[in-house]
């Protein structure tokens, strides 16, 4: 069965209570629970995952690389604007990578507008808050 990573960077484990307004009532135990419904039904299989440290999802798409996943959607949160370590470590893997965000990005503050791991990713999706996972999701499994 094919397998699918999804890493959620900084402070995604407060959402459903940090800036609702922004990022939806969701928890990402909520989204967790529905991307692995959503995966039976795309006879997949995802493994979700939350760290406030840059090092871990570093360590985490080496991992992906090395062990064979096919496939990694990354909401790095506010690291997407600002790790060149991040985005060195999409590009040096060659498991294909999908970026997304709750919110988009260009509706925001200015200094959110730049990705710096787009370019190395193979798509992004973002402005769908809870549905931008599971359309990516989609997306991965047909990778």
């Amino acid at each position: 069965m094919r397998t699918i990573l999804v890493l959620n960077g900084p402070n995604l484990n407060r959402l459903g209570t940090r800036e609702p307004e922004v990022y939806g009532s969701d928890t990402l135990d909520d989204i967790a629970a529905g991307l692995h419904q959503q995966a039976s039904g795309l006879n997949v299989q995802v493994d979700v995952r939350q760290s406030n440290h840059e090092g871990h999802l570093i360590d985490w798409l080496h991992e992906a690389a090395d062990s064979g996943v096919d496939a990694v959607i990354l909401n790095a949160g506010g690291l997407t604007h600002t790790s060149v370590a991040l985005r060195d470590a999409v590009a040096a893997i060659p498991t294909p990578v999908i970026e997304i965000h709750l919110s988009n990005p260009h509706a925001r503050e200015r200094f959110r507008h730049r990705s710096l791991i787009a370019g190395v990713c193979v798509g992004s999706i973002s402005g769908f808050g809870a549905s931008s996972y599971t359309l990516a999701l989609d997306a991965a499994a047909r990778l």
